[in-house]
This record gives C-alpha cells, sequence and structure tokens, in this order.
C-alpha cells in the first residue's frame, strides 16, 4: 500500500482515524478474500464435527445479501493473535528475550482477565510494528503461515468454528474481524476455509513495511466502520447480517447487525447481552480453568520464566 503521509494521527480526529482503518481494512479484505467457491470450508482445518443448536430459519440458505463477521481473539481462537504471533517472531530471533517477556505477561494478562487492556494491546501493536519495520509483506506472510501451525491451529473454539460453518454451509460469506495485523487475520481466515479478514492496516511502500500504520488499530469504532464499509462495498444488507465476539469493546460492530451474538463474553458484554436479549454462546469448559490457563509456550523456558516473573512481579506491586 502506498504511504499517506498526509493522513497522520496528528492532524486526523480520532473518529477520522477509525473510518480511515475501517476503510483500509474493508479494500484489504476485498482484495484478499476466497472466492465464492472456495469459502464453503475446503481448506485446511475447514470442517469439524462439532454440532451447533439448531436455530429455526438462520442462517438463511441463501440469502446472499446476508453475511458473518467474527471477532478473532476469544472468540474464535483462544488467546490473542497477535501475541502468539510475536511468540513465532521471537523464535525465529527478530527480537530479544526481553520483549519476549513483556509479551508473555500481557498474554497471561490477556487469559486470566478475559478481558483486553488497551494498554496492553497498544504496547504489543508498537512493538509489532517496530519489529516488522523494514521487512518485506511477502517475508511476514510466509513466516505467518509457520506461526499458524506452531501457534494456533490447536487453539480454534470448535464451537465458534461450527457456528462459522453453518453460514458458509448456508451460502454465506464468514469474515473474521479483528485488531490483529490484515495479514495475520488473512492467513486465519484461509485455513479455516473462510471467506476473508478485516484487520489492521499496516503501511507499506514498494512492498515493504513503514513501521506506520494506515488510519488507526482495527479496534472498538473502527471495527464497526470496517464492518459498514465493506458491506457497502458488498451489498450487504446489515439487519440480516451475523456478528459474533466475545469483547464489550466490540459492541458497536454488533450493534450495526440484526442478528448479534455474545460468544464466551466478558462480564461487560454479557450484562449487555441480556439486556437486550442478544444470543449467547460460550464454549469455555470450565471458565475459570480457561482464564488462568497461562500461555502454551510451556515447552519454551524462557517464556515460562519470564511469565511467571511478571506474574510475581504483578502481585508485588499490588
Amino acid at each position: 500500500m502506498a504511504a499517506l503521509g498526509w493522513l497522520t494521527p496528528r492532524r486526523r480526529s480520532a473518529t477520522a482515524r477509525s473510518v480511515l482503518a475501517g476503510e483500509a481494512a474493508a479494500e484489504a479484505a476485498r482484495k484478499s478474500s476466497l472466492p465464492a467457491d472456495r469459502s464453503a470450508g475446503r481448506s485446511t482445518g475447514a470442517r469439524l464435527a462439532t454440532t451447533v443448536e439448531p436455530e429455526p430459519a438462520f442462517p438463511v440458505v441463501g440469502d446472499e445479501r446476508a453475511a458473518a463477521f467474527f471477532d478473532l481473539d476469544n472468540t474464535v481462537m483462544q488467546g490473542a493473535a497477535i501475541f502468539h504471533f510475536g511468540r513465532g517472531l521471537y523464535k525465529r530471533k527478530f527480537f530479544q528475550r526481553r520483549e519476549l517477556t513483556r509479551f508473555a505477561w500481557q498474554q497471561a494478562w490477556f487469559r486470566l482477565a478475559g478481558v483486553e487492556d488497551p494498554e496492553h494491546m497498544q504496547d504489543a501493536r508498537d512493538s509489532a510494528l517496530s519489529i516488522v519495520k523494514g521487512h518485506r509483506v511477502s517475508e511476514l506472510m510466509s513466516i505467518g503461515e509457520e506461526i499458524y501451525d506452531e501457534y494456533m491451529a490447536d487453539r480454534i473454539w470448535p464451537g465458534t468454528r461450527a457456528l462459522a460453518q453453518a453460514h458458509l454451509d448456508a451460502g454465506q460469506k464468514v469474515w473474521l474481524v479483528t485488531a490483529a495485523p490484515v495479514e495475520t487475520a488473512t492467513i486465519i481466515a484461509r485455513r479455516l476455509g473462510l471467506t476473508g479478514a478485516l484487520g489492521t492496516v499496516a503501511e507499506s511502500v514498494d512492498g515493504v513495511y513503514t513501521g506506520r500504520l494506515v488510519g488507526e488499530p482495527l479496534h472498538g469504532p473502527a471495527k464497526a466502520e470496517a464492518v459498514r464499509a465493506l458491506a457497502t462495498a458488498e451489498g450487504l444488507d446489515l439487519a440480516r447480517c451475523a456478528a459474533y465476539s466475545d469483547s464489550h469493546n466490540d459492541i458497536p460492530m454488533l450493534s450495526l447487525v440484526g442478528h448479534p451474538y455474545a460468544i464466551n463474553p466478558d462480564t461487560k458484554l454479557r450484562k449487555h447481552a441480556r439486556a437486550l436479549d442478544w444470543r449467547l454462546r460460550d464454549y469455555r469448559t470450565g471458565r475459570k480453568a480457561a482464564k488462568v490457563g497461562i500461555p502454551a509456550a510451556a515447552g519454551v523456558g524462557a517464556l515460562a520464566g519470564g511469565t511467571a516473573a511478571a506474574v510475581a512481579l504483578h502481585r508485588r506491586r499490588r
């Protein structure tokens, strides 16, 4: 993507940056989406035996103006994609052990608390941008495929995956919507047989990352703007679409569609969903056990040690 130097965060309002981020994500998603005949779950890990409780007349078979939008972190996949990606980059010596310890602590906090911490997420994004600066987009895409197999493939929630498959089987398009880099999100979508992904767009010039974003991270209101932009481009009727998320930060996106679902919801989203009679699904077996699961880098001594040290430090500060 060409540099957009005149569109800097300092010269645009937060709302305008959200719109810019959403439009950039929608453009990237349409360029990378699978053809309709390939989006029915034929790629790696696409179909699972998990069954979903039937719900009358939804999704509506053959409704081409309907689609489904799925948040990624803790909705489709356990944990945060950007942290798993960071672990994979550390393994390939993109950065040092000090940064790995920070990634480990942030992922542990995310799993323990069950909600996103804006400062942690911003720090992770800033770190990721500085790490990939100067690298080619094609290089990171290739590495991302390997990282998916190493850290993400076994963390997909079967129940949520089955919900996505129901939409695909009905002939509808299914999109991931995430603050993770669009390249990472696109890899995950393809490996799951989904249509494509809306994600944070990092600026690149001549195929090389500049270390800057286009707009802002695709988070909160920016996700809603991305869904709105994609729906317009695809000729979708949002009242006939569905959206799925675990986080109250995604209430703007969920509120756009006619069929909002709270999946593995945090406390605020659960309360909001119950108040509005939204559908809820919780695929966590033993919710507390799921929350306290430490990142599965247990096989990597440095990560496990870094997590323990970070948790101990946090306790002392309390």
